[in-house]
């Protein structure tokens, strides 16, 4: 029986442990360059306006495995809201969701910084601001977890939460539209529906096997009653 536990405690929260392990190995290789090249790194990474209209893919992709900061607690950080959203929706449905989140938050936070630049309410130079990291990940998983997950992955999401908000002030300028706020806030509410939406699928899914062999037994049953009844009907009646 233990044995098996390792594998399918894996298997089962697949994307929590994966992105858990590649947030980690990005942040052994990130300390392991030299200053120049962390800088570097960090510059192709950001989303920022500048490169996501040159390289808007790798940029998507890279910024959501580099912390900017604080990178010792992101491991925990990770873990307290991805695996509580891995078991409310299972693998896919997860990835489904933190990607959305990221792309979303990423895409509505520097879509409002570019229009502000464009119109002249910000400098032309923040195109090329520092935006990377996971968080937008996280709160869009610490949100499936809060609004849809058993009580464990509640108070896990809960605690999560409080730590970015008063912690990390993770909303800190949002009256000023700040990008990091914004994509939060974006986040959060790509959590809340595309979490709902994803949870009701798959319980929708999980459903349907039950319900079709609930179906089969009732026609069965039907079937064996007509066929009892066609019995009796056909069966001579006794002499008067």
């Amino acid at each position: 029986m233990r044995r098996h536990a390792i594998p399918t405690l894996f298997t089962r929260y697949a994307v929590a442990w994966i992105y858990l392990l590649s947030v980690s190995t990005a942040e052994v290789v990130y300390a392991a360059l030299p200053e120049r090249a962390e800088a570097a790194l960090l510059a192709w990474a950001s989303t920022n306006v500048h490169n996501l209209q040159h390289d808007p893919v790798g940029s998507l992709i890279a910024s959501a495995f580099f912390p900017s900061e604080s990178a010792i607690w992101w491991p925990g950080l990770i873990a307290l809201a991805l695996f509580g959203a891995n078991k409310v929706l299972g693998n896919w449905r997860t990835a489904a969701v933190s990607v959305a989140g990221h792309l979303i938050g990423t895409l509505v936070s520097e879509g409002i910084l570019a229009y502000r630049v464009t119109h002249g309410a910000l400098p032309a130079t923040a195109r090329y601001i520092l935006d990377v990291g996971p968080s937008y990940v996280v709160v869009a998983a610490i949100t499936v977890a809060i609004l849809y997950g058993g009580w464990l992955a509640r108070v896990a999401a809960v605690a999560d939460l409080a730590l970015l908000t008063f912690v990390g002030d993770i909303f800190g300028g949002l009256s000023g539209l700040q990008v990091a706020a914004v994509g939060h806030v974006t986040a959060i509410a790509v959590g809340a529906a595309a979490g709902g939406l994803a949870g009701w699928q798959r319980r929708h899914a999980q459903d349907a096997p039950g319900q079709a062999a609930a179906d089969q037994a009732a026609a069965d049953r039907d079937a064996a009653d007509g066929s009892r009844a066609a019995d009796q009907v056909a069966q001579p009646r006794p002499p008067a």
